[in-house]
């Protein structure tokens, strides 16, 4: 099989790479606000904001579902068709799925100039509840298997894409869809104008908790969904997992369940490989974490299917027991390959990519899981370490009214501005975006066009399925 024939960007006025502001910071600390304030009308005579809703595929743009048989080629081969199939389930599952074919996508344009470290895959679903160490239920980004320094208006892009192309799977207009997507450009504008003013410490400690999800919903049924969805998420802890995931054994100890191909126990005679990955993931925590992990014992693990993207890359589950019975800990253990932005932009300071995942979670989040590590495996795979259940929760866009779709997409472009903000120039991009609609809309445009080329892709997988090119299970 062949590699994509797509490449690393050739530096140009506005595309050139840039640094990751994880290791080199920007010089916003050294710079003033009226510099910053320049930098961002400079940004604009490189690129127009209304510029930024062109979209029309590349002459030589590449098939993508060669992107995505590249992709498949470091992948569980058993796996692949897997993936295939939920891809093939809808527009938006396929937009979910192909990071990849956008990125290049992305790539083959002008961009701004202005840098923060990218979510690199921040549509709908890759926000959501989560616990913060406090306990407190936090709504925010949760997926960075991408991470990468880029141009901010790539994860925008994404971002208002996804919310087209959800808006019209679910029955609304092309005006309803662009009228949703706006709304996610917008909450980012408003958002970055309200940091910009912001001092560094209180830009740091900004984050939604769940009492702004309330507000988001203006009739009583609503607020029962979403009282629904935050009481879903509190119960999804480890301990939820062990009656979900396992069964006792004749010994006294719990065994996770399997279910073939989606869930596969780990032979015994495998298990000394996952204790030499969980050792390297343990040297990564700080001393304190490493006291709390060493009150649980490793008891089971086993290979678990997750995701849409995903899909095919090896994937653990590992059971550990407290001193208590009843005490469990479920980690997860997820291969972090290159990022698929790194073809096009400057490479991460982290050669290991699960560190890499780490370092743009940590920067982008406001507040992370405390379990949070990386570790290195056979064949020198790369993997990242994080809870697999701690009050996990996202919306179900498929349900969303358009209203409700409106708003959450402001939700998350709100939320996606200011974990930019704590890495890029805030000032700068305030006054890229400006005051005025002029991004909403182009961003508006955008999304419309995309969620076009989503459709057009999306029907091409379908054909290379019909046809055997590629394999996926009915």
């Amino acid at each position: 099989m062949s590699a994509a024939p797509h490449h690393r960007r050739t530096p140009s006025p506005g595309t050139s790479p840039v640094a990751s502001p994880v290791t080199s910071p920007s010089a916003t600390a050294a710079t003033s606000a009226a510099a910053s304030t320049e930098r961002g009308r400079a940004a604009r005579k490189r690129l127009r904001r209304s510029a930024l809703g062109d979209w029309v595929p590349a002459d030589n743009r590449v098939d993508p579902i060669v992107i995505l048989e590249h992709q498949a080629a470091s992948r569980v081969p058993e796996l692949v068709p897997i993936r295939y199939s939920r891809m093939a389930d809808s527009r938006f599952a396929f937009l979910r799925g192909a990071p990849a074919i956008m990125a290049a996508d992305l790539a083959a344009g002008p961009h701004s100039g202005l840098e923060v470290q990218l979510c690199g895959d921040a549509h709908l679903c890759n926000f959501g509840l989560f616990a913060a160490p406090d306990r407190q239920l936090l709504f925010d980004l949760n997926d960075f298997d991408e991470t990468l320094a880029g141009p901010f208006e790539w994860d925008v892009k994404r971002l208002a894409a996804s919310v087209a192309v959800a808006a019209r799977q679910n029955g609304g207009s092309d005006d309803e869809a662009g009228s949703a997507a706006r709304a996610a450009a917008r909450g980012y504008r408003e958002a970055m104008g309200s940091l910009a003013g912001l001092g560094e410490f209180e830009v740091w400690y900004r984050r939604t908790d769940v009492d702004e999800l309330l507000s988001l919903t203006r009739r009583r049924a609503g607020r029962r969904q979403v009282e629904q969805t935050f009481a879903q998420a509190r119960r999804r802890t480890s301990l939820q997992a062990l009656e979900k995931l396992t069964v006792l054994g004749a010994d006294g100890e719990h065994r996770i369940v399997d279910d073939p191909p989606l869930v596969e126990r780990t032979p015994r005679s495998d298990l000394a490989v996952v204790q030499e990955v969980f050792d390297d993931y343990r040297a990564s925590l700080p001393p304190e974490l490493r006291v709390l992990l060493d009150r649980h014992r490793l008891v089971d693990t086993a290979r678990k299917v997750v995701g849409v993207g995903s899909v095919g890359t090896r994937c653990f589950i590992v059971l550990m027991q407290g001193r208590q019975h009843g005490d469990p800990l479920f980690l997860q253990v997820k291969e972090a390959e290159e990022s698929v932005l790194a073809r096009h932009l400057a490479p991460s300071p982290h050669r290991h990519q699960g560190r890499r995942v780490v370092a743009g979670q940590r920067l982008l989040q406001a507040s992370g899981d405390i379990m949070l590590g990386w570790a290195t495996g056979p064949e020198g795979r790369y993997f990242y370490l994080r809870q697999l259940r701690d009050m996990k929760g996202a919306a179900d866009v498929e349900t969303l009214t358009g209203a409700q779709l409106r708003r959450y997409a402001a939700l998350c472009g709100q939320t996606l501005a200011r974990g930019h903000a704590r890495s890029g120039d805030r000032v700068a991009l305030a006054s890229y975006l400006g005051s005025g609609d002029a991004f909403d809309r182009a961003m508006g445009e955008f999304a419309l066009r995309y969620a076009e080329q989503t459709a057009a892709d999306h029907r091409a997988l379908l054909h290379a399925i019909e046809t055997g090119r590629v394999s996926a299970p009915s």
